[in-house]
């Protein structure tokens, strides 16, 4: 008997060029929109391969571990690349992006992540945007955990280069990715000698070859599982309705934050405002003495399908974060995770009020 999921017919090229549409639909952009093979550093590194040349000074605004990234590879392609930090459980400001700017007006290329979810924060893009527009600056966006989970308009916003993966709160698969491009961005590519050419991480190739041609032969074939699952993450999207699910992930942020807080005993966000909170994941601070992957290790033992992860590199011991995104964007995995944090904590010592977060989280949703 053949599996459903074998033998699928190729992918056409009319019909990938229909899943193209939907996706700038979702971003409402009118700008070129290019689909990618590959987890969301493809096209992120394909951006600043193709916008960075030893002659420029990129500013790269470093809120989590992506912005550390992208500054290796700006620094790999030669450019001069002044990192603009904070500290990982706040935002950046546009404030501080125009002095940044002001003190380096040579800058003509940014980097900037919209939300973290490593950290748990999201960043002001409207205003970063006009105030990097205004220094005539290139914006590139990482926006892989922003998309569907918040507001996210990169034409208006003046991005050049936004990219978005589906495995976050879109809900779909992990192994395609979008980048979105202004006309702007295409300019600067083609003036680049250094842009990558006859590459998997060209994309003059996929303009010269795919867009500039109508549209009408692939470069080569798409990975039909991937693409076909892209489209129904979109259409799911489609069919609820972006405001609806932006506005689920927002209500599932409050009431994380919320029963952090109810729960006591030293727990604590770990982004303090919460206006600079993402609402793709909430990240808790753990009570000073205790480990937070060994308490994370034992929420998951009582149950292992809650989207509960200790944080990464030096934040493995003291954050917790709770990834309530896709299909988890809802008031019982929020209600349930915090609830087996909880146990955790108290099973290590730490005093804390189960019911007042399990309250927290049902008054604030």
């Amino acid at each position: 008997m053949t599996h459903p999921l074998l033998g699928l017919a190729p992918l056409t090229a009319a019909h990938f060029a229909t899943i193209e549409r939907r996706v700038a639909a979702l971003l409402a952009t009118d700008n070129d929109v290019v689909i990618m093979q590959g987890e969301a550093l493809l096209p992120l590194e394909a951006c600043i391969r193709g916008g960075a040349r030893p002659d420029s000074t990129a500013l790269n605004v470093v809120t989590g571990p992506y912005g550390q990234t992208f500054g290796n590879w700006l620094r790999d392609c030669g450019a001069k690349v002044v990192d603009l930090a904070v500290p990982f459980d706040t935002a950046v400001t546009a404030a501080q992006v125009e002095q940044a700017l002001a003190a380096h007006p040579e800058t003509d290329f940014v980097s900037l992540v919209h939300a973290e979810a490593a950290t748990g924060n999201t960043n002001p893009v409207a205003e970063i945007g006009e105030v990097v527009r205004a220094h005539g600056a290139l914006l590139m966006l990482d926006a892989v955990a922003s998309v569907a989970a918040e507001p996210l308009l990169p034409d208006a916003w003046g991005v050049d280069l936004c990219v978005i993966g589906a495995q976050k709160a879109m809900g779909g698969p992990a192994g395609v990715s979008v980048v979105s491009v202004s006309e702007r961005a295409w300019q600067r590519f083609a003036a680049n000698p250094r842009a990558p050419r006859h590459s998997y991480l060209s994309l003059l190739d996929w303009k010269e070859r795919w867009i500039d041609t109508g549209r009408r032969a692939l470069p080569h074939a798409p990975a039909q599982l991937e693409m076909l699952a892209l489209e129904a993450a979109v259409e799911r999207i489609e069919e609820d309705g972006l405001g609806a699910v932006t506005a689920r992930h927002a209500a599932a942020s409050r009431a994380a934050r919320a029963g952090a807080r109810a729960l006591g005993g030293g727990v604590v966000p770990f982004v303090g405002e919460d206006a600079a909170a993402a609402p793709v994941a909430t990240t808790i601070r753990v009570p000073a003495g205790v480990d937070a992957a060994e308490v994370v290790a034992k929420a998951l033992a009582s149950d292992a399908s809650l989207p509960l992860v200790a944080g990464g590199g030096a934040l493995a011991s003291e954050m917790v974060r709770v990834n309530h995104y896709g299909p988890d964007a809802t008031e019982d995995a929020v209600r349930k995770s915090l609830l087996a944090l909880g146990a955790a904590l108290a099973e290590s010592g730490v005093k804390v009020c189960l019911e007042a977060a399990a309250r927290a989280v049902e008054e604030t949703w």
